[in-house]
């Protein structure tokens, strides 16, 4: 096993932080660098658990002396960090600085499955939605997430830290027009108020790629005319409309109810 360079950093506007401080801060930035930001001991856990290899990790003076736990996730990257709470702090992009993180390369993209259950995101604003959703995804078995072109960046920090480490059990594309989509022959289904499908009757199709659109304007109209089925979701409660993340895991639930994931 190779031993971990560990170094000590105290200026804040050194190169290296400077670079992550970016990459930390700015929800495009893993596009450029080719690497992801994973701040907090959960998200770190997460990746170690499903093999991810850390390319470099930062954390407080404080930490690696007193938290044994968290030295020893650290201390698997070949590179490590080690920082004062203030340079922590100006790295970080939370409102009280997690005092650990990591770096690891990006993914490449995988390939479209066409028979793998699956979520297509149209241009969802709202990192904390699209996080949601992932993690859902991961929880009832839909492990293709397709998003498109406009929709929150997946790999951003916010992103990762709605979806709690869901990141590192599903198969992530982004940046897809909706015509691949509609090509790949997956059967498409999404929620509107105005079916007349009931979500716990629907034949839903066996997998099929749930589609949730921008929160404000739904689905596109080029995606919704390929879908082979909408289902409204009952709500007893009156209420006009469900929050997409919450309708999400409704929908994900009752396909894995049926054994259809």
């Amino acid at each position: 096993m190779t031993v971990p360079r560990v170094e000590r950093i105290s200026a804040t506007g050194n190169p290296t932080l400077k670079a992550l401080r970016t990459l930390a801060q700015d929800n495009g930035a893993y596009r450029t660098q080719g690497r992801v930001w994973l701040e907090g001991d959960h998200l770190l856990r997460a990746a170690a658990e499903r093999g991810q290899p850390f390319e470099l990790a930062v954390i407080t003076e404080e930490a690696i002396n007193l938290n044994a736990e968290w030295r020893e996730l650290v201390l698997r990257a070949p590179r490590v960090l080690v920082v004062s709470a203030k340079a922590f702090e100006s790295l970080s992009g939370l409102a009280s600085a997690a005092q650990v993180a990591a770096v690891m390369r990006l993914p490449a993209p995988p390939a479209l499955q066409a028979r793998a259950a699956s979520v297509v995101l149209d241009r969802l604003q709202d990192a904390g939605n699209v996080g949601a959703i992932l993690r859902s995804a991961a929880a009832f078995g839909v492990r293709q997430v397709l998003a498109l072109k406009g929709t929150a960046a997946l790999w951003s920090p916010k992103v990762l830290r709605a979806g709690m480490g869901a990141h590192f059990g599903l198969s992530l594309v982004e940046g897809l027009d909706a015509a691949p989509v509609l090509a790949l022959g997956l059967p498409l289904v999404a929620t509107s108020s105005h079916a007349t499908a009931s979500l716990p009757t629907a034949p839903l199709p066996q997998p099929c790629a749930w589609v949730l659109g921008h929160e404000g304007q739904g689905v596109s109209e080029s995606l919704l005319a390929g879908c082979a089925l909408t289902v409204g979701i009952p709500q007893p409660g009156g209420e006009e409309s469900l929050n997409v993340a919450a309708a999400a895991a409704i929908c994900f639930y009752e396909t894995a109810r049926r054994g259809l994931g």
